[in-house]
């Protein structure tokens, strides 16, 4: 059934309104999946804060014009989902990846990351980003060494002399 002009501009409002507040974006051909198939890749994207949407193309490179997506229009061909990560850079990809690990109709054609053009190949980079959970356990993890390391050499110093104490009794005793 055809959209209105109405429905139209709805769509293109909602996608753009997405798109400017995505960190990146996948798009993937989806032709022969089943509906099954699409369901458990929606509910999938729901759990991990991924909007996936199917739109016409000419409808999506509207949407995606005055957004960091932008360089994405020009190969927007055939029939594609777009997916955008809300929350985490590489939610989008994670959840494709794996989708198209189990689907081999499911298949990535191009993603883009703060207004960057990337290749399909490239979704491996995008897929293996730290979540935001990840990259502060990470940071706590680098600030925490040098503390760990000063204390440790502090503690040494004790140590040592214990050490030298003991062997010089041990000696003596012997």
């Amino acid at each position: 059934m055809a959209l209105t002009l109405e429905e139209k501009k709805a769509v293109v409002a909602e996608v753009s309104e997405v798109a400017r507040g995505a960190f990146s974006a996948v798009a993937a051909e989806y032709c022969g999946l089943t509906v099954e198939e699409m369901t458990s890749l929606r509910s999938k994207a729901r759990e991990d804060n991924v909007y996936l949407r199917v739109v016409k193309n000419t409808l999506a490179r509207r949407a995606l014009e005055d957004t960091d997506f932008a360089c994405m229009s020009d190969r927007l061909t055939g029939p594609l989902i777009l997916a955008f990560s809300q929350e985490d850079p590489g939610a989008a990809a994670r959840v494709t990846k794996d989708f198209a690990k189990a689907h081999d109709k499911f298949e990535v054609t191009m993603l883009s990351v703060g207004g960057e053009l990337l290749e399909a190949s490239e979704i491996d980079k995008l897929a293996t980003l730290p979540t935001r959970d990840q990259a502060i356990s990470l940071l706590m993890a680098v600030m925490k060494a040098p503390t760990e390391k000063f204390v440790r050499t502090l503690n040494e110093v004790p140590g040592k002399l214990t050490r030298t104490v003991a062997a010089i009794r041990d000696q003596k005793a012997a």
